[in-house]
């Protein structure tokens, strides 16, 4: 048997027995490739889910819409007690179904197409960052609406996106596949279709405010109580 490594500080020795016992963490393909890449970028992610975090805390069940590798929500388990993810590629769910059972996390993966229809059950909030912007105009209402029809009576949903005024600072690779950019007010009256109540945040990098919007590079909108009918 190996001899278990051991710190010179005796206060770090627990963190090296975590992960002799479980292992490092995976990041997922996604996260990996960000943090290869752009590892800032990493940083502006997990700053949003830390809001969707704060502000959904103590609710019995949200549900993450375009999950993507499921890295993010690990940091919305913290405050919320069930999670669930759905995102319509294959690849995304396996992974993070498998992430999910190795660490024992209150959460389940879904393949589903929020478009075609609402996803399964009901949930007290729910949250969709950097998935708008990827959907085609014509079909932005319903994937609005099917997320709307799966929240409880009083349900509030977060919908983050980038700033249509940050598109000339985009990468190429954001500039193709971003074909639904809003500004404040589109994002608004988007939302406002489905619910009866929207609020609107600001960010720029780490940094959530209630500034003026056009100099925002990203969009965080409330909506609260879903319309029924």
């Amino acid at each position: 048997m190996a001899e278990r490594l051991r710190t010179t500080e005796p206060q770090y020795q627990k963190y090296v027995d975590n992960m002799d016992e479980t292992g490092p963490v995976e990041l997922g393909p996604m996260t990996s490739a960000t943090w290869r890449l752009d590892p800032r970028r990493l940083t502006f992610m997990l700053a949003r889910y830390k809001f969707v975090s704060k502000m959904l805390a103590g609710k019995d069940s949200v549900i993450e819409i375009g999950c993507g590798d499921g890295f993010g929500m690990r940091m919305v388990l913290q405050t919320v007690k069930r999670g669930v993810g759905v995102d319509f590629d294959p690849v995304f769910i396996e992974w993070a179904t498998k992430v999910a059972k190795k660490e024992e996390l209150p959460a389940e993966f879904i393949l589903h197409d929020v478009i075609a229809s609402p996803p399964p059950g009901k949930f007290a909030a729910a949250y969709s960052l950097d998935v708008i912007e990827h959907i085609e105009p014509d079909q932005e209402w319903k994937f609005v609406a099917n997320i709307a029809a799966a929240l409880e009576p009083g349900g509030i949903c977060f919908m983050g996106t980038p700033n249509i005024t940050s598109a000339p600072y985009a990468s190429e690779p954001s500039r193709l596949g971003h074909i639904n950019l809003k500004s404040a007010e589109t994002l608004t009256a988007s939302l406002a279709a489905a619910f009866q109540h929207v609020f609107m945040f600001s960010m720029n990098d780490e940094m959530v405010h209630t500034g003026y919007a056009p100099m925002a590079h990203y969009l965080m909108a409330m909506g609260v109580n879903p319309l029924r009918g």
